[in-house]
């Protein structure tokens, strides 16, 4: 009897992990699919974020001009090769293409250093609680979202711009045509 009850615990433990295991596979599943999945040609999602120097940034205000919607981290390797190419062009497009950059759930303090280290002016914001990474679907660090004037999704690159004249090519493609 001894060993039948042993057989008994043994059954209903793998039993019981297995459950588990469906479970959270389902459960990851169903969470993914409320996450943002978005792709080229759907309407970027609205938000509302606050910048390093305290000024409100909603996605829509900038109807009209394209915008480079950079997702990162100051521990990103890429990020941290991108971020000077941005800073040039982001001066040289000014008005017809905006750069938001969305550090995602770093403090202010590592953000505003790696800003003053990289000598940033561009808006920055932080998504302390990861609520636009989530509704934009972002994964890994970094991803771009390049939005046209009309607030569609042109492109999404995953991954960093090493080369000045990548990021060059995808501000012409959503700068407003003249």
């Amino acid at each position: 009897m001894n060993k039948k009850k042993k057989r008994l615990y043994m059954r209903s433990a793998i039993l019981a992990v297995l459950a588990g295991l469906v479970i959270y596979a389902l459960y990851t599943n169903l969470t993914r699919e409320t996450r943002g999945n978005l792709e080229a040609g759907d309407k970027a999602p609205d938000f509302l974020l606050t910048d390093l120097n305290g000024e409100k940034h909603r996605l829509s205000d900038y109807e009209g001009k394209g915008v480079f919607l950079n997702f990162w981290g100051t521990w990103c390797e890429p990020c941290k090769k991108e971020m000077p190419h941005m800073e040039k062009l982001a001066q040289e497009y000014n008005g017809e293409v905006e750069i938001l950059a969305v550090n995602v759930g770093e403090s202010q303090f590592q953000v505003s250093n790696f800003a003053d280290q990289y000598g940033l002016t561009f808006p920055i914001a932080i998504d302390s609680g990861k609520e636009v990474m989530d509704a934009y679907g972002v994964d890994p660090l970094p991803t771009t979202f390049m939005i046209k004037p009309d607030g569609t999704i042109d492109q999404i690159v995953i991954g960093g711009l090493i080369q000045e004249q990548q990021v060059r090519e995808l501000f012409e493609r959503v700068k407003p045509s003249s």
